[in-house]
């Protein structure tokens, strides 16, 4: 089978969905199908066996990425092209107007890959834009991840933000109504849990048939227990802690909990060294001397920070999978997370690891502090974390159960044109 991938943020560290393509493209090509994935900056890290073709991006926030390096050898006059303008201005203006300029630019890509390449399905990796819905209206038949709707993020965001400007800018960021629309006209959507299956079809809402719920994975090949010593007392974070839906705020709100509270402890922030949000909560909180940042790691570091960590905290107020707790506990890490979205799927609650209810400061801080002082409770957690993740939740079944799903969609279309035919 030939197919092709979309995804506007490639690389791994741009998120869950830039892990999930890395992954089940990689598991795809080994299981012998043509994979080719079109991308956005930044540049996904993919297995040789799949072939990337790259469209850029005139964002803003690019811009704000990769500063000078954003101008090099393009020449002024692109910056004026209706496409490239519209995304620099609308994304200067305070607009999430990236995925709907990818999916143009990926429409143009794909046609010209289709005449030599003669693509069997497409997948779209949560882009959801109008040039999708024009690949899907040109005949070609096409599948969507969603991991979850971005109406929560939205929300979230706005129910965090302080002041009624930074409410409205929040509510102007994300995309209206563009994802529903084009999530409605797809052969299928893909989701990564039950609970994310549930909130995208209320939100987008889709029919029973036309939505399938395929677990995501973990690659236990490399995250894995390693005989590393532990950090004392220490407590992990990972992920995007501007992100609001990630509950970072929650997490430093526990912590000067524990602090009043006389538990010794040291957090461990692995986020973006230009992160605004939690660096300024922390001074405000007074926690500095127990927090400790990190940007980016190669995998094999991130690997072992898991392993050094006595727990990892994932807060979040809605998680379609929760990939940092999945990772956590495939390194034999304990989990303290919420009781939102996904995670009642992933982490067995009391056997894998601790659930709270979601945005509750000083639940976190009685499950973390808990943890902290029960070793040997932490060590068994750890162990049926480890065989959880190894037993239950893998890529090449994730990867398995897609390309079924693609023969489904394929074969319904089949079943369709030769309904059409005999009708005629």
């Amino acid at each position: 089978m030939k197919v092709l991938f979309l995804l506007h943020q490639g690389n791994m560290y741009s998120g869950g969905q830039g892990v999930y393509t890395a992954q089940v493209t990689r598991e795809l090509a080994a299981l012998g199908h043509e994979v080719h994935l079109v991308a956005g900056p930044p540049w996904p890290d993919t297995d040789p066996a799949v072939t990337v073709h790259r469209v850029p991006s005139y964002s803003v926030y690019r811009l704000l990425e990769t500063s000078r390096m954003f101008f090099y050898g393009r020449p002024a006059a692109r910056f004026f092209e209706p496409l490239n303008f519209y995304e620099l201005a609308s994304s200067r203006a305070g607009q999430f107007s990236v995925m709907s300029a990818f999916s143009w630019r990926a429409f143009a890509r794909w046609r010209e890959l289709q005449r030599a390449h003669r693509f069997d399905i497409v997948h779209d990796v949560q882009v959801l834009g109008y040039g999708s819905l024009m690949i899907h209206a040109s005949g070609m038949p096409m599948v969507a991840n969603i991991h979850h709707p971005l109406s929560i993020d939205r929300l979230n965001q706005i129910q965090q933000a302080r002041g009624t400007r930074m409410k409205v800018r929040k509510a102007m960021f994300y995309p209206f109504f563009m994802q529903e629309l084009v999530a409605r006209r797809m052969d299928r959507i893909i989701t990564g849990s039950h609970n994310s299956r549930a909130s995208v079809q209320r939100a987008f809402r889709l029919r029973d048939g036309q939505i399938a719920t395929i677990h995501d994975g973990v690659d236990t090949r490399v995250f894995r227990p390693l005989e590393v010593p532990k950090r004392p007392r220490s407590v992990l974070f990972v992920g995007n802690s501007d992100d609001r839906n990630k509950g970072a705020r929650y997490l430093l709100e526990a912590a000067r909990v524990l602090l009043d509270r006389g538990i010794d402890f040291h957090l461990t922030f692995k986020d973006r060294l230009n992160a605004e949000m939690a660096p300024q909560m922390i001074r405000e909180l007074g926690i500095g001397d127990r927090v400790t940042f990190l940007g980016r790691l190669p995998v094999e570091e991130l690997v072992r920070l898991y392993n050094e960590h006595d727990v990892l905290v994932s807060p979040s107020l809605y998680e379609g999978f929760g990939l940092p707790a999945a990772e956590a506990m495939a390194c034999g890490t304990p989990v303290v997370a919420t009781t939102a979205g996904a995670f009642p799927e992933t982490v067995e609650a009391g056997v894998t690891g601790v659930l709270v209810p979601p945005g509750d400061a000083r639940a976190l801080a009685d499950a973390v502090g808990a943890l902290l002082e029960d070793p040997g409770r932490r060590r068994a957690m750890g162990a049926a974390g480890a065989r959880r993740m190894a037993e239950r939740f893998s890529w090449r079944a994730c990867a398995e159960k897609t390309a079924a799903l693609y023969e489904d969609v394929l074969a319904a279309r089949r079943a369709g044109r030769a309904t059409a035919e005999s009708g005629q």
